[in-house]
């Protein structure tokens, strides 16, 4: 059995949303080897369909990213109820029950589905229960603005715990949390 393994960045306000690029000035050899590392286990990507388009355009403006390679050489799953049919050779879009879905793909698995960005489908993952470690990369930067990540959550409370952390010499802190039934 596989795990639904998400990884953002975070500012310190919670802000995780990369479209004005404030976390590219923390990128350096030791972020770039906790994210390799991340994505060794990884048999398959899972993306919510705002970040898909995202890293669709990614593919015209920058090629030659890491991520890109990463996503040519496992099978992308993009969970939306929007997109049709399937958008390029190995990515498949998971509609209808999704929640079924998403628990058999973790079930047939044998190794991680990480999640990349989509901090919505990140929200879903956690309120559904399908979350099994969320590996926050929290930056030294407040941002200000922007899509924070537990914004719009269903209900109150989501008990976590704290099961990995490391302080980089950027300042970028890596916390790894999985839920707790309490």
């Amino acid at each position: 059995m596989g795990r639904v393994v998400a990884g953002l960045f975070l500012s310190l306000d919670g802000v995780v949303d990369a479209a004005e690029g404030w976390q590219y000035p923390y990128f350096d050899d030791e972020l770039g080897g906790a994210l390799k590392s991340g994505a060794r286990g990884a048999v398959a990507l899972l993306l919510g369909r705002s970040s898909f388009e995202g890293y669709e355009a990614l593919r015209v403006e920058n090629p030659d990213s890491p991520v890109l390679a990463l996503m040519d050489a496992i099978h992308t799953y993009v969970v939306s109820a929007t997109l049709g049919g399937s958008p390029r050779t190995g990515v498949s879009i998971i509609d209808g029950d999704q929640v079924d879905q998403i628990a058999r793909l973790r079930l047939e698995s044998d190794g991680d589905v990480l999640v990349l960005g989509s901090p919505t489908l990140v929200r879903w993952l956690i309120a559904n229960g399908l979350l099994d470690e969320l590996r926050l990369f929290m930056l030294p930067i407040v941002v200000g603005q922007g899509k924070r990540l537990f914004d719009d959550m269903a209900r109150d409370r989501y008990p976590l715990e704290l099961v990995h952390s490391h302080t980089m010499g950027s300042g970028v802190v890596e916390l790894h949390y999985t839920p707790t039934s309490s």
